[in-house]
Protein backbone atom coordinates (compact mmCIF):
# COMPACT_ATOMS: atom_id res chain seq x y z
CA UNK A 1 0.00 0.00 0.00
CA UNK A 2 1.70 3.29 -0.72
CA UNK A 3 0.44 6.23 1.03
CA UNK A 4 0.52 10.45 0.68
CA UNK A 5 -0.27 12.02 3.95
CA UNK A 6 -0.33 15.64 3.50
CA UNK A 7 2.56 15.67 1.18
CA UNK A 8 3.36 18.84 -0.98
CA UNK A 9 5.87 20.35 -3.24
CA UNK A 10 6.77 23.94 -3.54
CA UNK A 11 9.11 25.37 -5.85
CA UNK A 12 10.15 29.13 -5.55
CA UNK A 13 7.59 30.23 -3.35
CA UNK A 14 4.73 28.42 -5.57
CA UNK A 15 3.05 24.93 -5.36
CA UNK A 16 3.37 21.90 -7.55
CA UNK A 17 1.50 20.26 -5.48
CA UNK A 18 -1.02 21.16 -2.86
CA UNK A 19 -1.45 18.91 0.50
CA UNK A 20 -2.08 15.88 -0.45
CA UNK A 21 -3.73 12.50 0.94
CA UNK A 22 -3.68 8.88 -1.15
CA UNK A 23 -4.25 5.60 -0.31
CA UNK A 24 -3.35 3.49 -3.14
CA UNK A 25 -3.77 -0.21 -2.68
CA UNK A 26 -1.46 -3.36 -3.93
CA UNK A 27 -2.91 -4.46 -7.34
CA UNK A 28 -4.99 -1.65 -8.31
CA UNK A 29 -5.20 0.49 -11.34
CA UNK A 30 -4.99 4.25 -10.06
CA UNK A 31 -5.28 6.96 -12.67
CA UNK A 32 -4.38 10.59 -12.60
CA UNK A 33 -6.74 13.03 -14.88
CA UNK A 34 -5.95 16.51 -15.24
CA UNK A 35 -4.82 18.78 -18.12
CA UNK A 36 -1.20 19.84 -19.22
CA UNK A 37 0.58 21.10 -15.94
CA UNK A 38 -2.12 19.96 -13.26
CA UNK A 39 0.52 17.85 -11.34
CA UNK A 40 0.12 14.64 -12.56
CA UNK A 41 3.82 14.54 -13.34
CA UNK A 42 5.41 16.00 -10.45
CA UNK A 43 3.13 13.33 -8.23
CA UNK A 44 4.24 10.82 -10.15
CA UNK A 45 7.84 11.90 -9.07
CA UNK A 46 6.97 12.29 -5.49
CA UNK A 47 5.56 8.58 -5.64
CA UNK A 48 8.38 7.46 -7.10
CA UNK A 49 11.07 9.02 -4.84
CA UNK A 50 13.01 11.21 -8.03
CA UNK A 51 11.73 14.27 -5.74
CA UNK A 52 11.10 14.98 -2.41
CA UNK A 53 8.32 17.05 -0.80
CA UNK A 54 8.48 20.26 0.98
CA UNK A 55 6.14 18.82 3.46
CA UNK A 56 4.48 15.55 4.55
CA UNK A 57 5.62 12.20 4.02
CA UNK A 58 5.36 8.87 1.81
CA UNK A 59 4.96 5.85 3.00
CA UNK A 60 5.01 2.32 1.69
CA UNK A 61 3.59 -0.91 3.09
CA UNK A 62 3.57 0.74 6.40
CA UNK A 63 7.61 1.55 6.00
CA UNK A 64 8.22 6.12 5.80
CA UNK A 65 9.95 6.49 2.51
CA UNK A 66 9.73 10.12 2.45
CA UNK A 67 13.98 10.56 2.17
CA UNK A 68 14.34 7.08 0.50
CA UNK A 69 15.65 7.89 -3.29
CA UNK A 70 14.32 6.27 -6.25
CA UNK A 71 17.28 3.86 -6.84
CA UNK A 72 16.61 1.95 -3.49
CA UNK A 73 13.26 1.78 -4.55
CA UNK A 74 11.94 -1.21 -6.81
CA UNK A 75 9.69 1.19 -9.09
CA UNK A 76 9.13 1.10 -12.57
CA UNK A 77 8.13 4.77 -14.74
CA UNK A 78 7.54 5.03 -18.34
CA UNK A 79 7.08 8.58 -19.86
CA UNK A 80 5.75 10.00 -22.69
CA UNK A 81 9.44 10.97 -23.90
CA UNK A 82 10.23 7.24 -24.17
CA UNK A 83 13.93 6.77 -22.61
CA UNK A 84 16.03 3.62 -23.95
CA UNK A 85 19.76 2.69 -23.96
CA UNK A 86 20.76 3.52 -27.48
CA UNK A 87 23.75 0.97 -27.67
CA UNK A 88 21.42 -2.09 -26.64
CA UNK A 89 19.33 -3.54 -28.45
CA UNK A 90 15.80 -4.00 -28.17
CA UNK A 91 16.67 -7.37 -26.32
CA UNK A 92 18.69 -6.08 -24.37
CA UNK A 93 17.06 -3.17 -23.35
CA UNK A 94 13.90 -5.38 -22.02
CA UNK A 95 16.36 -7.65 -20.59
CA UNK A 96 18.22 -5.08 -18.62
CA UNK A 97 16.27 -4.46 -14.97
CA UNK A 98 16.45 -8.33 -15.04
CA UNK A 99 20.07 -8.68 -15.49
CA UNK A 100 20.59 -5.72 -12.64
CA UNK A 101 18.68 -7.94 -10.60
CA UNK A 102 20.69 -11.02 -11.28
CA UNK A 103 17.90 -13.41 -13.20
CA UNK A 104 18.85 -16.67 -14.50
CA UNK A 105 19.46 -16.51 -18.38
CA UNK A 106 16.27 -18.98 -19.27
CA UNK A 107 14.27 -16.52 -16.81
CA UNK A 108 15.03 -13.85 -18.59
CA UNK A 109 15.12 -15.19 -22.44
CA UNK A 110 11.54 -16.18 -20.99
CA UNK A 111 9.92 -13.08 -19.82
CA UNK A 112 11.74 -10.76 -22.63
CA UNK A 113 10.00 -12.83 -25.65
CA UNK A 114 6.71 -12.72 -23.36
CA UNK A 115 6.64 -8.59 -22.94
CA UNK A 116 7.99 -8.44 -26.91
CA UNK A 117 4.77 -10.99 -27.93
CA UNK A 118 2.66 -9.21 -26.43
CA UNK A 119 3.73 -5.49 -27.05
CA UNK A 120 4.76 -6.71 -31.52
CA UNK A 121 8.15 -5.86 -30.82
CA UNK A 122 9.45 -9.51 -31.53
CA UNK A 123 10.56 -8.70 -35.18
CA UNK A 124 12.61 -6.04 -33.74
CA UNK A 125 14.66 -7.87 -30.72
CA UNK A 126 17.66 -7.61 -32.42
CA UNK A 127 17.91 -3.57 -33.48
CA UNK A 128 18.79 -0.38 -32.00
CA UNK A 129 16.52 1.95 -30.39
CA UNK A 130 17.75 4.20 -33.28
CA UNK A 131 16.26 1.83 -36.45
CA UNK A 132 12.97 1.74 -34.60
CA UNK A 133 9.77 4.29 -35.21
CA UNK A 134 8.84 6.37 -31.95
CA UNK A 135 6.22 3.82 -31.31
CA UNK A 136 8.24 1.19 -31.24
CA UNK A 137 10.64 2.77 -29.25
CA UNK A 138 8.01 3.78 -26.58
CA UNK A 139 6.76 0.11 -26.75
CA UNK A 140 10.52 -1.24 -25.83
CA UNK A 141 10.24 1.45 -22.96
CA UNK A 142 6.66 -0.40 -21.75
CA UNK A 143 7.98 -3.84 -22.15
CA UNK A 144 11.03 -2.64 -19.92
CA UNK A 145 8.88 -1.99 -17.11
CA UNK A 146 6.63 -4.71 -17.31
CA UNK A 147 9.67 -7.63 -17.17
CA UNK A 148 10.92 -5.67 -13.38
CA UNK A 149 8.60 -6.77 -11.75
CA UNK A 150 8.23 -3.27 -10.07
CA UNK A 151 6.25 -2.84 -6.56
CA UNK A 152 5.10 0.45 -8.31
CA UNK A 153 4.31 1.34 -11.75
CA UNK A 154 3.98 4.98 -13.01
CA UNK A 155 3.02 5.52 -16.43
CA UNK A 156 3.03 8.86 -17.72
CA UNK A 157 0.94 9.49 -20.81
CA UNK A 158 2.89 6.02 -22.07
CA UNK A 159 0.46 5.82 -24.99
CA UNK A 160 0.38 8.69 -26.71
CA UNK A 161 2.94 8.11 -29.23
CA UNK A 162 1.49 4.64 -30.51
CA UNK A 163 -1.18 4.06 -33.47
CA UNK A 164 -4.59 3.59 -31.95
CA UNK A 165 -5.51 -0.41 -32.65
CA UNK A 166 -2.06 -0.98 -29.63
CA UNK A 167 -3.53 1.61 -27.37
CA UNK A 168 -6.68 -0.12 -27.76
CA UNK A 169 -5.11 -3.30 -27.11
CA UNK A 170 -2.61 -2.24 -24.67
CA UNK A 171 -5.45 0.03 -22.37
CA UNK A 172 -7.39 -3.55 -22.13
CA UNK A 173 -3.64 -5.76 -21.36
CA UNK A 174 -1.73 -3.48 -18.90
CA UNK A 175 -4.01 -2.92 -16.28
CA UNK A 176 -4.30 -7.32 -16.10
CA UNK A 177 -0.56 -7.06 -16.29
CA UNK A 178 0.65 -5.47 -13.33
CA UNK A 179 -2.97 -6.75 -11.36
CA UNK A 180 -1.73 -9.91 -11.47
CA UNK A 181 1.79 -9.12 -10.80
CA UNK A 182 0.32 -7.19 -7.39
CA UNK A 183 2.17 -4.16 -8.18
CA UNK A 184 0.45 -0.84 -7.53
CA UNK A 185 -0.34 0.86 -11.20
CA UNK A 186 -0.53 4.33 -11.44
CA UNK A 187 -1.25 6.26 -15.22
CA UNK A 188 -1.02 9.36 -15.90
CA UNK A 189 -3.69 10.68 -18.77
CA UNK A 190 -5.21 14.20 -19.81
CA UNK A 191 -7.85 12.36 -21.55
CA UNK A 192 -11.15 11.12 -19.61
CA UNK A 193 -12.03 8.75 -22.37
CA UNK A 194 -9.04 7.06 -21.44
CA UNK A 195 -9.41 7.06 -17.95
CA UNK A 196 -13.21 5.64 -18.50
CA UNK A 197 -11.50 2.94 -20.73
CA UNK A 198 -9.05 2.07 -18.17
CA UNK A 199 -11.58 1.97 -15.40
CA UNK A 200 -10.05 1.18 -11.52
CA UNK A 201 -9.55 4.41 -9.66
CA UNK A 202 -9.14 7.78 -10.52
CA UNK A 203 -7.70 10.80 -8.89
CA UNK A 204 -8.77 14.20 -10.65
CA UNK A 205 -6.21 17.07 -10.69
CA UNK A 206 -6.48 20.67 -11.11
CA UNK A 207 -3.34 23.14 -10.20
CA UNK A 208 -1.52 20.69 -8.41
CA UNK A 209 -4.76 19.88 -6.09
CA UNK A 210 -6.57 16.30 -6.10
CA UNK A 211 -9.86 17.64 -6.47
CA UNK A 212 -11.29 13.66 -6.16
CA UNK A 213 -10.38 10.29 -5.86
CA UNK A 214 -12.75 7.11 -6.01
CA UNK A 215 -13.79 4.63 -7.99
CA UNK A 216 -13.39 6.17 -11.71
CA UNK A 217 -16.89 5.60 -12.96
CA UNK A 218 -18.16 7.15 -9.40
CA UNK A 219 -15.86 10.17 -10.27
CA UNK A 220 -17.61 10.12 -13.44
CA UNK A 221 -21.16 10.45 -12.52
CA UNK A 222 -20.52 11.76 -9.53
CA UNK A 223 -18.56 14.80 -9.22
CA UNK A 224 -18.37 16.26 -5.85
CA UNK A 225 -17.97 20.17 -7.44
CA UNK A 226 -17.77 21.35 -10.88
CA UNK A 227 -13.86 21.73 -11.19
CA UNK A 228 -14.06 17.95 -11.17
CA UNK A 229 -17.18 17.56 -13.31
CA UNK A 230 -15.38 19.75 -16.13
CA UNK A 231 -11.89 18.09 -16.03
CA UNK A 232 -13.61 14.86 -16.59
CA UNK A 233 -15.56 15.79 -19.93
CA UNK A 234 -14.26 15.70 -23.18
CA UNK A 235 -15.86 17.45 -24.88
CA UNK A 236 -16.51 20.10 -22.67
CA UNK A 237 -18.89 20.12 -19.71
CA UNK A 238 -22.09 22.02 -20.71
CA UNK A 239 -23.12 24.85 -18.30
CA UNK A 240 -25.47 27.95 -18.12
CA UNK A 241 -25.94 29.91 -14.74
CA UNK A 242 -30.05 29.80 -13.94
CA UNK A 243 -32.29 30.32 -11.07
CA UNK A 244 -34.39 27.58 -9.20
CA UNK A 245 -37.78 28.46 -8.70
CA UNK A 246 -41.12 26.56 -7.74
CA UNK A 247 -39.79 23.26 -9.89
CA UNK A 248 -38.30 25.29 -12.92
CA UNK A 249 -35.14 26.50 -14.05
CA UNK A 250 -35.90 30.28 -15.00
CA UNK A 251 -33.17 32.22 -17.19
CA UNK A 252 -33.71 35.96 -17.35
CA UNK A 253 -37.01 35.66 -15.23
CA UNK A 254 -38.76 32.87 -17.52
CA UNK A 255 -39.06 28.80 -17.08
CA UNK A 256 -36.73 26.94 -19.36
CA UNK A 257 -36.79 23.83 -18.14
CA UNK A 258 -38.61 21.45 -15.44
CA UNK A 259 -36.76 20.37 -12.35
CA UNK A 260 -36.24 16.82 -12.76
CA UNK A 261 -36.72 14.34 -9.47
CA UNK A 262 -33.29 14.32 -8.04
CA UNK A 263 -32.46 18.15 -7.54
CA UNK A 264 -36.23 18.47 -6.37
CA UNK A 265 -34.47 19.16 -2.74
CA UNK A 266 -32.30 21.45 -3.57
CA UNK A 267 -32.58 25.03 -2.52
CA UNK A 268 -34.42 27.81 -4.31
CA UNK A 269 -32.15 30.33 -5.95
CA UNK A 270 -29.33 30.99 -8.43
CA UNK A 271 -27.05 27.87 -9.16
CA UNK A 272 -25.03 26.26 -11.80
CA UNK A 273 -26.45 23.23 -14.10
CA UNK A 274 -23.85 21.23 -15.94
CA UNK A 275 -24.65 18.59 -18.26
CA UNK A 276 -22.17 16.35 -20.67
CA UNK A 277 -22.46 17.17 -24.68
CA UNK A 278 -24.03 13.86 -25.32
CA UNK A 279 -26.91 14.38 -22.82
CA UNK A 280 -27.97 17.08 -25.55
CA UNK A 281 -30.12 15.97 -28.34
CA UNK A 282 -31.61 17.17 -31.79
CA UNK A 283 -34.93 15.54 -31.24
CA UNK A 284 -37.44 14.84 -28.64
CA UNK A 285 -37.35 11.49 -27.06
CA UNK A 286 -39.22 10.22 -23.88
CA UNK A 287 -36.54 11.75 -21.26
CA UNK A 288 -35.82 14.92 -23.62
CA UNK A 289 -39.35 16.95 -23.88
CA UNK A 290 -38.44 20.17 -23.40
CA UNK A 291 -37.42 22.11 -26.70
CA UNK A 292 -34.39 25.07 -26.53
CA UNK A 293 -33.72 27.10 -29.22
CA UNK A 294 -30.06 27.64 -30.09
CA UNK A 295 -27.64 29.14 -32.73
CA UNK A 296 -25.22 26.66 -34.40
CA UNK A 297 -21.52 28.12 -34.28
CA UNK A 298 -20.14 25.05 -36.24
CA UNK A 299 -20.74 21.33 -37.11
CA UNK A 300 -17.56 18.83 -36.79
CA UNK A 301 -17.89 15.41 -38.17
CA UNK A 302 -16.01 12.96 -36.54
CA UNK A 303 -16.90 9.60 -38.32
CA UNK A 304 -20.45 7.99 -37.15
CA UNK A 305 -20.22 10.89 -34.49
CA UNK A 306 -20.86 14.64 -35.37
CA UNK A 307 -20.13 17.28 -32.48
CA UNK A 308 -22.22 20.52 -33.11
CA UNK A 309 -21.05 23.74 -31.35
CA UNK A 310 -24.13 25.59 -30.23
CA UNK A 311 -25.03 29.12 -28.56
CA UNK A 312 -28.10 29.34 -26.13
CA UNK A 313 -28.18 32.58 -24.71
CA UNK A 314 -24.68 33.74 -22.98
CA UNK A 315 -23.70 29.81 -23.13
CA UNK A 316 -21.81 27.72 -25.79
CA UNK A 317 -22.71 24.46 -25.39
CA UNK A 318 -21.63 21.34 -27.28
CA UNK A 319 -23.32 18.46 -28.62
CA UNK A 320 -22.36 14.89 -28.96
CA UNK A 321 -25.07 13.76 -31.90
CA UNK A 322 -25.11 10.34 -33.19
CA UNK A 323 -24.57 10.25 -37.13
CA UNK A 324 -23.43 12.98 -39.76
CA UNK A 325 -25.21 16.70 -39.14
CA UNK A 326 -23.65 18.89 -41.11
CA UNK A 327 -25.35 22.20 -40.28
CA UNK A 328 -24.63 25.22 -41.09
CA UNK A 329 -23.21 28.27 -39.07
CA UNK A 330 -25.44 31.04 -37.93
CA UNK A 331 -28.62 28.58 -37.93
CA UNK A 332 -31.31 28.32 -35.28
CA UNK A 333 -32.54 24.77 -34.21
CA UNK A 334 -34.13 23.37 -31.82
CA UNK A 335 -32.48 20.74 -29.02
CA UNK A 336 -33.23 18.63 -26.33
CA UNK A 337 -31.73 17.86 -23.01
CA UNK A 338 -31.81 14.93 -21.08
CA UNK A 339 -33.31 16.28 -17.31
CA UNK A 340 -31.99 13.35 -15.83
CA UNK A 341 -28.66 13.91 -16.16
CA UNK A 342 -28.45 17.73 -14.72
CA UNK A 343 -25.85 18.45 -12.40
CA UNK A 344 -26.54 21.17 -9.94
CA UNK A 345 -23.54 22.96 -8.05
CA UNK A 346 -24.25 26.39 -6.10
CA UNK A 347 -21.81 29.48 -5.61
CA UNK A 348 -19.04 27.89 -3.75
CA UNK A 349 -18.49 25.50 -7.25
CA UNK A 350 -19.76 22.36 -4.66
CA UNK A 351 -22.44 19.53 -5.88
CA UNK A 352 -25.79 20.62 -4.50
CA UNK A 353 -27.31 16.76 -5.14
CA UNK A 354 -26.33 13.06 -6.41
CA UNK A 355 -27.27 12.22 -10.00
CA UNK A 356 -28.81 9.03 -9.96
CA UNK A 357 -29.03 8.11 -13.67
CA UNK A 358 -26.12 5.98 -15.38
CA UNK A 359 -23.86 7.16 -17.34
Amino acid sequence: MLELRNVSKMVAGEYHIRPTDLVLQRGSLNVLLGPTLSGKTSLMRLMAGLDKPTAGSIHFDGVDVTGMPVQKRNVAMVYQQFINYPALTVYENIASPMRIAGKDAATIDREVKKAADLLKLTPYLERTPLNLSGGQQQRTALARAIVKNANLVLLDEPLANLDYKLREELREELPKIFAQSGAIFVYATTEPSEALLLGGNTATLSEGSVTQFDETIRVYRHPVDLLTARTFADPPLNTIELVKADGQFLLAGRPILPVPAHLAAVADGPLTVGFQPHHLHLSRNDHATTGLVARTLVSEIAGSESFVHLQFADARWVMLAHGIHDIDPDHEIEVFIDTRHLMAFGPDGRALADVPAAV
